[in-house]
């Protein structure tokens, strides 16, 4: 029989060394590799970045600079810290960035640009560079500037663990030079913006959005009378978070970020009780954090109310964080698909 929670009566409480423990890929992308990685034949720019990747893997963790070129921040005027895919959301750029992860030895961090954030708010400023400095590898998975103090933080960061010689890996849905466009008044902070970008070799990743190749369209939302018996009769024997949306989305408020991947740790699927357009931007924000914890951790969603393609308003899809909504809304409806294929299976 299923065991039902919800994640309106969860307050998850982390550590800093928890926080720690977790900079690895997610479940989703926890044995991939480059061998695993299937190029789409019509874009060579795929081919070409697990090639580049493969080159980039193989000269990490054997050539760490000295003591002596830490402290003095020594390093070839032509050398590049790191390595940035730019593309679209779903072309595979997660996928390379953990094959990476795993094709390097330890240590090393894997997570997403605003985990690092919320890492500097935990550890603060100092205690991130000094532990982060001593490892191989930092990759930062969605990397975006969405305020200004981010765009100062992370210009800061990424130049410090430079100049002690980690390699730095990162993927976005914009190129480095036009971090933050259309977010904060990103012109007042492009000396930040880059040094950023002077961190970075950027390699071009084309396609389509994988999760919607020759696939049907999100399943139409269930309804919402017998949306839990549904549910529990499908995935008996699991743990399932039963929540009203607009309850979960004002709760969203009261814990922080960080903690969503403690907040949906043990949940096999997520019930969602009337789902409706989000029209603060502040709580849209946060359940796009919400949502990447859901596909990082592989949770279908069984969902009654509108389909998540009206989750967010006309305004938000065209705005400044417009990548930020198409990013969740293919996100969550490949997590409803699931929860489709679930029903077809029964």
């Amino acid at each position: 029989m299923a065991h039902i929670e919800h994640l309106t009566e969860r307050i998850p409480q982390v550590s800093p060394d928890e926080l720690l423990a977790g900079f690895h890929p997610s479940y989703r992308f926890g044995v991939v590799s480059f061998d695993t990685f299937r190029p789409d034949p019509a874009q060579p720019s795929q081919t070409e970045a697990v090639e580049a990747l493969r080159a980039f893997a193989e000269g990490i963790g054997h050539s760490k600079k000295s003591l002596l070129g830490r402290i003095f921040g020594a390093k070839s005027p032509q050398a590049k810290a790191g390595i940035y895919l730019d593309g679209g959301f779903g072309v595979g750029k997660t996928h390379l960035l953990a094959s990476l992860w795993h094709a390097v030895p330890g240590p090393k961090a894997f997570g997403t640009f605003v985990e690092y954030t919320n890492l500097v708010g935990a550890l603060s400023f100092r205690k991130t560079v000094e532990v982060l400095s001593g490892y191989n590898l930092v990759c930062i998975d969605e990397f975006e500037l969405d305020d200004p103090g981010d765009t100062v933080l992370m210009s800061r960061l990424m130049r410090e663990l430079s100049d002690a010689g980690v390699k730095l890996a990162a993927t976005s849905n914009t190129l480095p030079g036009s971090l933050g466009e259309g977010r904060f008044a990103a012109v007042d902070f492009q000396r930040e913006i880059q040094v950023l970008a002077d961190q970075f070799d950027v390699l071009r990743i084309d396609g389509d959005d994988f999760r919607h190749r020759g696939l049907p369209e999100a399943p139409r939302p269930v309804d919402d009378d017998v949306l839990e018996s549904t549910a529990t009769e499908l995935y008996a024997d699991k743990v399932l978070a039963s929540d009203d949306f607009g309850e979960l989305v004002k709760h969203l408020s009261k814990v922080h970020p960080s903690r969503y991947r403690q907040l949906v740790e043990d949940i096999d699927i997520l019930v969602l009780h009337q789902v409706r357009t989000i029209t603060e931007q502040s709580l849209a924000l946060r359940f796009v954090v919400l949502a990447d914890r859901l596909y990082d951790k592989d949770v279908p969603v069984v969902a009654s109310g509108q389909p998540f393609n009206e989750l967010f308003t006309e305004e938000m899809m065209a705005g400044g964080y417009q990548k930020k909504y198409s990013r969740a809304v293919s996100r969550l409806t490949a997590l409803a698909r699931e929860g489709q294929q679930a029903e077809v299976s029964i």
